[in-house]
Parts: C-alpha cells; structure tokens; sequence
C-alpha cells in the first residue's frame, strides 16, 4: 500500500518557442520552477518535472525560410541547445519532449473533437489582413501600426503596449506587414472558434478557489466584466503545425497545442517509465498538477486551458502560479547595453548557482517583476554563499582532516543548538512550498550567521595551540560541519551542484530532508577542496561586453509571440566627436560561420594591404560564402575587442528593418583602404 503522506504531483514550466536561445529572463521561471521541483523530491514526494519546446507557428516557419533550413532541422538545433543550456543551468526535467510530437497530435486531435462534438466550436467566415507580397494570412504580432485608443505607434495587432487596449489586427491604423513591410488587404477566410463563454461559470468558481495569485484574480475579473470572447483556433496555410482533422488548409493555432504539450510530454514520459497518464489527468485524480508561467501569458492558462481540459473531460491544474518579468540594474534588458544576456553567454563566465541563489533570494509568491543588480548581484553571492555559507566548512574542515585523520567527533557539542538548526526546517520548509524563496533564503543565511558565531566564539584556530584542547578542537570543528551539513541540505534544491560537491567532501549518501535530525558522528570525511570562487566585477564587465553581439546593427523586429521592448534611439553627438571615426572601405577576402553563436560570421577584411578580423552579427541574413569578395565599411579606428570566439579588431556596419539585415556597401570603383567622407 502507498504512504498516504506522499503527494504525487506534476509540474510544468511554460514551453519554451523554438526559434531562438534561452536568455536569463527565460531562466527566472525554469529556475524558480526546479526549485520547487527539487525541494518536493528532497521532501520525498513523488514529483515529476515535465516541459517541452513550442516547435510550431509562423515564426517558425519564417525563420527556417530565412535560415535555409527546414521546420524540422530548425526546431530539432534549438532543442538540442535548449535541452543543453537547461542542463548545464542544473534545471532537471523528467522529460523535455516537443510539442511537434506524435503524443501532442494525438492529445490535439483528441480534444479538438471532443470539443466540437460537445458543440463547443464554431465555425464562420472572417475578415483577415493578408500581405500581397508574402500570399499570407498574417498573424497579429506580424502587423503593427498605431493604437487605435491611444494613437501609440509601432503597436503589434492584438495590443496597446502603452494603454494596455487589445483589439483585432483591423481595429489599426496604418497598418504594415512586419514580414515584408506592405500594406496588409483584407481577405476573407472559414475560421473555427472555442465557444469560452460556454465555460464562464466553471471558471469563476474554479479561479475563486484558490488556484490563482490574489493579483491576478483582479486582472481575470475584468475579462469577466469585458466578456468571455470566442477564441480562433484555426490558422490558414502557409502554416508550420498540424493540420486540423477533415479541415484540410486549415491548421492548429499554435496556442492551442502549445499547453497540450505538457500532457504530450508526460506521456512520453509515462510510456518509458510505466506509470499511468490517467492516474494525473483524470476528472477526478487525487494528484496535483501545477503550471508555473510568466504574467504574460495568463489568459490562456488560466482561461482557455482549463476550459479546454473541462470540455474534454480532463482534469484542471491545481493551481497556475505566475511570476513578473526580469530587469537588469532596473531597465529592460538591451541588446545594445549588453543586458540582453544568453544563458550560454552567462555560463561562459559564472557558474550556474550563483544566477540561481540571486534569482532565489528575490523570488517570492508575487507577479512583481525581479531586477537583477549587478552590483547587488556581486555583493550578494559574495557575502552569502562565500562569506557565509562556505567559510564555515573552510574554518572547520582542515582541523579535522590535519588533526583527526578526517574523523568527525562521537558526539555533538552543543546538542541545543543543533535542535535550533533543525526546527528551522519547518518554516523554511513552507516558504519553499509556498514559493516564497527570498524568505527561505533569509533564513537559512541567518543560521549561517548563528554557525559562524559559534566558530567565533569557540575560536577552534586558538584552542588547536593548547595540547589539552585536543578533544574540544575536534567537537567545535565537528559541529560547525554538522551545522555546516543542515545549510547545505537546505539549500540544495537552490545549489544542486555545490551540494553534489559537499556530499562528495562528507563521503555521504545523497542528502534528503528526512536526514535532519540525525548528524553525522563518528564518521570520516574527505578532504576539503574550495567550493565557490568569488564573483568579480570584471567577470560582469565581460560578460556585458560578450552579450554587445552584432552592436551598431539596428536588430529586426523579433519573430516571437512575445513583445520586444526596441532600444530608442543613441543620444546626438558632435562633429568632433564624429570625425573621429575612421570609417574604411575593406574588402570581405574569408567569410564563416562561428561555431556555437547563433548569430556571428567571422570575417577577414582586407584594407588595402592591411587584413583585420572582425565578428559581425549577420549570420541570419548571408550564408558567409556569399559574402567573399564583397566590398563594405568598417570602423577601422575601433578598438580591439577579445570575444571568446578571438579578438575582433574593428566593425563592419550594417542596416536592419522589418525585411532583414543589410551591409553597408560603398558604389563600384571604391577601393580597400579608401577613407569613407
């Protein structure tokens, strides 16, 4: 028989799209989410971690056709990158699936017909934009225009990002394809719609029992007041996804089977592992499921999905908790300030714990967006998890391996203050469970204060000079490891690595939370090797300056769902400050692609007998070997930057709008090395 004091519960993260890299901002959710995942398995839980890549949708579509490759070959890179920066960021799934699988098809279809056999779909003709250029239907964030409340311009076609209006595409004024810059026609088209209304009742009751953040509860209530509008589920051809069943033309909004991804990759799961799918997503399972998503993307999963679920006889999720959006040093992240940092590039210069102990100490139950300080940051990681946390095992470690042949004392020194460190477990316990990180954090690193007061107390380094205190030497040091050992515990599902570490150091089992109330006595540990280095501030400054890819190219408007926040323009300069820059003619003499960056060509540049190397971020707009012997312009008088990749030593210039990226070039019978007036 099971233990009834053992939960089973399934957790997801929102599916990450498949067209680009995982950036720090993404990582705020799938940290916060592995976490909590972490501590119910330390706790003993049966808990699994599912996500999968969103691999379908016109984005897609289009940046496979810009890239050369196909759909398939497309999404099948970034998830071979994305599984690959999750891992290395210790972010442990059961399973990454995507959701262009056979299991997400199948779960697709299923609940589209039951839906529509329920009478819950509809189906009408439609007014749509259409681009005459690209012979598509255009999805709302391909169109943007002015703000037909405010008068904002350069609004995408389903919202206001200054008033916060939502309307149709058609609802613009001046509207322009972002695809290919045309004017949008209107055209008509047979649609197939989800009758939300159908499901206001169920809804209310379900979002007032306590499944949602009391913030969002207010937000929901005015699409309420608004009314439940219908929701297109269809999308025409040209179209990357799967076709709906005797419907041929007409495709699945990728939102649609986006959130069926997490029942697709569960079964995924289920069928290599043995467990049963139905035992989590039946009406009326015991288990729990939870949805941990951006603010952003609430409507449709705290609305659409579990109306969804409902119609097609599933169950809801527990609950869905969101969280806000990442800052850096206050602002939105800036390909031009170098804040717009990938995960990779974070990883070439800081270990993963670090961003995960920040992000922890910051994340509470709330949708207030989290900053990440750099200096802050710095001063944080430093005085926590080294000044704190790791000096208590490197004050205490080399006395026992030195003096006690690495062998811990038989019995504890201060048996009260050990009972005060584990009664500790409870209230940290339930800031974990309730998401509240930053409160489990303070208090963990308040014991860590309370270990090095002991230490400093008992002033092991003092009594080691006294031949008598042999023994006391052994107990305080002893002591400090075991208290050392239960903040280690606490944090591990924040710092998996460095606790894999020290699990290593004490020569124990993998740490759980039952091992609480029993220390270790009498045991033998290994040597003590550094834990952690110090974060410095040049580590920062580097990784700023490696996150710059591609500066002075104006970046195209992104391909994904989601908003983009677009630099405003570079302050004004003078003409003495503009003449000193030396802009070159130079001629592309080798162009290639750079291994492991999605956007970077190497080239080599001849200036009239003089060659540079410089890395352009234009590998989106020019297969490199198109590129040699073409004539550009360069800042010849840049300074010399190192990258990982090698030193870049000036910058080719470059133009970029809604149809792509363009280098500069100067008229026929220029020469390399000209000076460009």
């Amino acid at each position: 028989m099971s233990d009834p004091s053992i939960r089973r519960i399934l957790v997801t993260s929102a599916l990450p799209y498949a067209n680009g890299p995982i950036h720090i901002g993404h990582l705020v959710e799938y940290i916060q989410t592995d976490i909590w995942v972490r501590f119910q398995k330390l706790r003993g839980h049966e808990c699994y971690y599912v996500c999968a890549d969103d691999a379908h949708g016109t984005p897609i579509m289009l940046r496979a056709e810009q890239d050369g490759l196909s759909p398939q070959q497309l999404i099948d890179r970034i998830w071979q990158e994305h599984r690959a920066d999750f891992a290395d960021f210790l972010i442990e799934f059961d399973n990454y699936y995507s959701t262009h699988s056979p299991e997400n098809r199948h779960y697709a279809e299923l609940i589209y017909r039951r839906l529509d056999q329920a009478g819950h779909i509809t189906r009408r003709v439609i007014t749509q934009a259409y681009d005459p250029e690209k012979q598509m239907f255009l999805p709302d964030r391909f169109i943007k225009g002015e703000c037909p409340r405010c008068g904002t311009a350069d609004q995408y076609g389903d919202s206001c990002e200054q008033c916060g209006a939502t309307y149709s595409p058609t609802d613009l004024k001046n509207p322009r394809s972002v695809i290919s810059g045309a004017t949008p026609t209107l055209k008509e088209s047979l649609h197939f719609f989800f009758k939300l209304a159908d499901f206001e009742t169920m809804l209310k009751e379900w979002i007032s029992s306590g499944t949602i953040q009391p913030q969002m509860v207010n937000k929901l209530n005015e699409w309420f007041t608004a009314g439940l509008q219908e929701w297109d589920i269809s999308r025409d051809a040209p179209y990357w996804g799967f076709e709906i069943p005797d419907a041929p033309g007409k495709y699945f909004y990728v939102w649609l089977d986006a959130p069926i991804g997490y029942m697709a990759s569960f079964q995924n799961y289920c069928d290599r592992v043995g467990l049963h799918f139905d035992d989590f997503w039946r009406p009326d399972s015991t288990a729990e499921v939870y949805h941990f998503i951006g603010k952003d993307i609430a409507y449709f999963h705290i609305l659409f999905w579990p109306a969804e679920l409902t119609g097609a006889g599933f169950r809801k999720p527990t609950a869905v908790n969101c969280h806000g959006f990442l800052t850096v040093d206050g602002q939105k992240m800036s390909k031009s300030r170098g804040t717009f940092i990938k995960a990779r590039t974070f990883l070439n210069h800081l270990r993963p714990e670090v961003l995960r102990y920040y992000f922890a100490s910051k994340l509470n139950d709330g949708i207030d967006d989290l900053d990440l300080n750099f200096e802050d940051f710095v001063q944080r990681v430093n005085s926590d998890l080294v000044g704190k946390l790791v000096n208590i095992a490197s004050r205490c470690a080399g006395f026992i391996t030195r003096r006690f042949d690495g062998r811990l004392a038989d019995t504890l020194a201060e048996p009260g203050l050990y009972a005060e460190f584990t009664a500790a477990g409870e209230s940290i316990a339930q800031a974990y469970e309730g998401r509240e990180f930053g409160r489990a954090m303070r208090e963990i690193m308040a014991l860590a204060d309370r270990a090095n007061q002991y230490i400093d107390e008992k002033k092991p380094w003092v009594l080691a000079k006294q031949p008598a205190a042999a023994t006391e030497v052994q107990a305080v040091c002893s002591m400090g490891l075991n208290l050392f050992r239960l903040l280690m515990l606490y944090l591990k599902p924040v710092l998996p690595g460095i606790a894999g570490q020290v699990e290593g150091f004490l020569q124990i089992a993998p740490l759980r939370w039952a091992d609480l109330n029993t220390p270790l006595l009498g045991h033998a540990i290994a040597e003590f090797k550094p834990l952690l280095q110090r974060v410095e501030m040049a580590q920062i400054t580097a990784m700023v300056e490696e996150s710059k890819e591609g500066h002075l190219i104006a970046t195209a408007p992104s391909a994904t769902p989601g908003p983009l926040a677009i630099d405003p323009l570079s302050p004004t300069i003078t003409i003495d400050e503009f003449a000193k820059i030396d802009l070159r003619v130079a001629r592309i003499v080798k162009a290639e692609a750079v291994a492991n960056a999605d956007k970077l060509v190497r080239l080599e540049l001849d200036l009239g007998g003089e060659t540079r190397q410089v890395f352009a971020g234009i590998k989106a707009a020019y297969r490199p070997e198109e590129l040699e012997g073409r004539l550009t312009v360069m800042v010849a008088n840049l300074a010399p930057r190192k990258m990982r990749f090698g030193l870049s030593e000036g910058m080719v210039l470059a133009a970029a709008g809604g149809t792509g990226i363009y280098l500069l070039a100067p008229d026929s019978g220029a020469e390399p090395g000209m000076r460009v007036k």
